[in-house]
């Protein structure tokens, strides 16, 4: 197959673009400068014109990685959020009506769609109430799919990832406690604790997105990404430091950050049916990341 990854320079992008060139033809596309690869597409970082990249090219999956992972930020900038993961989405799907209309389109939303869950787990099914801009607008991108399949017949997914981390993730929470760390001994944190998330290694992710390229019918699917298991924010906190630095100290302050849902933690009874098993725990996935750490200081 040959597979476009936008977003190919940014924390997934980069990882499906390692796994998927290993069996495929796979092009990157992203804002950044790259004159070593002959597959890969500079695009505006202003003004995204995606038609230059669909009409030069004709692939059979597009995996759109890009756009903006960042509740606070959607919160002091939300017009650039909305049109980096809203306007950006309805551009790359217009480019793909005239110039690519066989392409299947992954579009990479978020468990933010959901807000605060009514009953946990939560399936893909769960009322729709986001509490952010970034929820929001990952909600509208996901209307934007469905619209592009019900008028235009484009073959879309929508992947609701839930808590993804991993090697090169420079924000959230682990690269937030690597950095306070450095800091002072005495890491200080938003919330009670008792928060709950779940958390899934980008290797899972990545193995995911694979699990829906061969079994999803593209049918605009909606799709949790995640790892099934709802864990605490503070056993979470005290299994990076036990792995990084025992010595340090977690205090809350006990005070919702805005935009934060309480708790989460998905149903996977589709993605599991596409075949997926999750491959790495969190004490793995988190010792990878503290070895990535260590390496880069």
């Amino acid at each position: 197959m040959k597979i476009l990854i936008l977003g190919s320079k940014g924390f997934i992008g980069s990882h499906c673009v390692s796994y998927f060139k290993k069996s495929h033809n796979v092009y990157g596309c992203d804002v950044a400068v790259d004159c070593s690869n002959a597959q890969y597409i500079q695009i505006d970082a202003t003004n995204a014109d995606y038609s230059v990249v669909f009409e030069q090219n004709t692939f059979d999956v597009c995996i759109n990685c890009s756009g903006a992972a960042n509740v606070p930020d959607s919160i002091k900038n939300p017009q650039r959020d909305f049109m980096l993961n809203t306007v950006n989405v309805f551009k790359q799907l217009d480019a793909i009506r005239k110039y690519n209309s066989e392409c299947k389109y992954i579009n990479l939303s978020s468990a933010a769609v959901y807000g605060n869950p009514e009953y946990l787990p939560i399936d893909e099914l769960h009322p729709l109430k986001p509490i952010s801009p970034y929820g929001l607008h990952k909600k509208m991108a996901e209307e934007i799919c469905q619209s592009f399949y019900d008028n235009f017949q484009i073959k879309t997914c929508s992947l609701r990832v839930f808590s993804a981390y991993g090697t090169g993730l420079q924000k959230q929470l682990f690269w937030d406690l690597y950095q306070k760390s450095q800091q002072s001994n005495t890491v200080s944190l938003f919330g009670t604790g008792t928060e709950t998330r779940d958390f899934i290694n980008i290797l899972d992710v990545v193995n995911a997105i694979d699990s829906v390229i061969a079994n999803s019918t593209f049918e605009h699917d909606i799709v949790n990404v995640a790892n099934g298991q709802q864990l605490t924010i503070r056993e979470v906190v005290e299994t990076f430091f036990n792995i990084y630095n025992p010595s340090v100290s977690v205090t809350f302050q006990n005070e919702e950050r805005k935009g934060d849902p309480s708790n989460w933690v998905a149903n996977l009874d589709r993605l599991q049916s596409y075949g997926f098993k999750s491959r790495v725990d969190l004490y793995e996935g988190l010792t990878n990341y503290v070895t990535w750490l260590q390496e880069i200081e």
